[in-house]
């Protein structure tokens, strides 16, 4: 199922505002990268697929999930919070997010631009405005 038009252009407008960033298909769902580093994927769960998204999120669907990267004191609180964050097996610094219909858009802005900036180069990372905190 593809993720919905309106989070796309959402996420993309977030996603692509960041230096060097660029948009490409994924194995499933949507993904932005930097270099060659992915900092944020988007995709949808529907009838339990795919499955590893499913399971690590808890939900069969349909839901739209964000994938991304967090580091310090910040990555244990997301990954421990419970929903809508979720901690996937697959990487101890990603941190998954499920999309609900009370997204707050500036907090996804939040987390996505400490995603970019915790794998962009440091060239790139002296680039981006950081919101203060």
């Amino acid at each position: 199922m593809d993720v919905p038009a309106g989070v796309l252009g959402r996420l993309r407008g977030i996603c692509l505002g960041l230096p060097e960033a660029y948009e490409e298909v994924a194995w499933v769902g949507v993904r932005w990268r930097v270099r060659t580093r992915t900092f944020a994927h988007v995709l949808t769960v529907e009838g339990g697929r795919p499955a590893a998204f499913a399971r690590a999120a808890g939900t069969e669907g349909p839901c739209t999930i964000l994938t991304f990267r967090s580091e310090g004191p910040e990555l244990d609180v997301l990954r421990r919070s419970g929903p809508p964050f979720f901690g996937p097996p697959w990487g101890p610094e990603v941190v998954g997010m499920v999309l609900g219909p009370n997204i707050d858009w500036n907090e996804v802005a939040e987390l996505i631009t400490e995603s970019f900036c915790a794998r962009a180069p440091m060239t790139l990372t002296r680039q981006v405005e950081r919101p203060p905190g």
